[in-house]
C-alpha cells in the first residue's frame, strides 16, 4: 500500500486557531479514512515544521485528493513524499 510522509507548517490562519489543530486533525482522519487513506502517524513538532502526516493509501489519487482538501481548508501547507519500506526500496534499486 503506498504511503507518504507530509511536512506541514501552519499558515496564518492555522497559527491563529492553534487550540483548534487537533480537533482539525482528527476530522482529517475520520474524512480520508472514507477516501481509503489510513494515517498512521501525527505529530506536532518545533522547528522547521510545524508537524509531520504519515498516512498509507489505497492509491495515489486517494492520498494525494485528501491530501489537497486537507491545504484547501487554509490552515497548512503541506511538503509530501512518497516513502517506502526497505524491501519496497531494494525492489527499486536493484
Amino acid at each position: 500500500m503506498p504511503r507518504y510522509i507530509s511536512l506541514i507548517r501552519f499558515t496564518d490562519q492555522g497559527a491563529k486557531a492553534l487550540n483548534k489543530s487537533p480537533g482539525r486533525a482528527q476530522a482529517f482522519a475520520k474524512a480520508a479514512a472514507k477516501k481509503g487513506v489510513r494515517v498512521v502517524g501525527q505529530y506536532w513538532t518545533a522547528g522547521r515544521y510545524d508537524g509531520v502526516l504519515i498516512i498509507e493509501a489505497d492509491s495515489d489519487q486517494a492520498a494525494l485528493g485528501s491530501l489537497a482538501e486537507l491545504a484547501a481548508l487554509g490552515n497548512i501547507r503541506t511538503e509530501t513524499m512518497p516513502a517506502f519500506l526497505e524491501a519496497e526500496f531494494d525492489a527499486i534499486v536493484k
